[in-house]
């Protein structure tokens, strides 16, 4: 096998993202945080955006079942910026390692269409990727079969020769079913290992 290309996922593999950093200075305790979290702006819900649908449609309903917590509940769009706690611990020197290089890099991510636009200005890494399957864009999320032949076909490489990382467990067997050499994110130390098993730089 020779690996040719990364294939990133970006949430909590290349950034730091969770609502919590958001809500916790929103609401006056950790509980209510959690209890917003868990029964109102939940992960299910959210799960819509990933798939495409607007976050103005998708508020709608939560307002009107929630009115009084209207506020909170806009800021899952106006406050994306304060759900992200900077890059994970070493991925922006990899990734230029990577670049320097000149292994191509690609991103495979659950992704609203609200927020390209502002992860690719925040993380400057984000220039470094040939190309971003969104899954917003592609009406499908992972990890359903159909967004894997997507970047199969996206992709200039055959899907053995992507080494593809993600934090979800069933994001990777669904990747390893299409063909892709795909890992599970551990942090640091384990991405540098599972690049250097492959003969790809991990530092400069």
């Amino acid at each position: 096998m020779t690996t040719k290309a990364v294939l990133w996922d970006l949430g909590n593999v290349l950034l730091d993202w969770s609502p919590a950093y958001l809500y916790e200075k929103l609401f006056a305790t950790e509980a209510e945080c959690r209890n917003f979290l868990d029964t109102v702006c939940t992960m299910e819900w959210h799960a819509a955006h990933d798939r495409g649908v607007s976050m103005a449609d998708n508020r709608l309903p939560l307002i009107e079942a929630y009115p009084h917590l209207e506020d909170a509940i806009r800021a899952w769009e106006s406050g994306f910026e304060q759900m992200l706690n900077g890059a994970i611990d070493g991925t922006p020197e990899i990734m230029d390692a990577l670049a320097a290089a000149a292994v191509p890099q690609y991103a495979l991510t659950n992704l609203p269409a609200e927020w390209v636009e502002p992860v690719n200005r925040l993380y400057p890494q984000m220039r470094h990727m040939k190309d971003v399957i969104v899954s917003a864009h592609e009406g499908v999320i992972k990890p359903d079969p159909k967004i894997y032949a997507i970047a199969d076909a996206r992709l200039p490489y055959r899907p053995e020769d992507v080494v593809f990382f993600d934090d979800r467990q069933a994001n990777v067997d669904a990747a390893r079913a299409h063909g892709f050499d795909a890992e599970l994110f551990n942090g640091r130390e384990a991405l540098v290992a599972a690049l250097e098993a492959r003969g790809l730089p991990a530092s400069a």
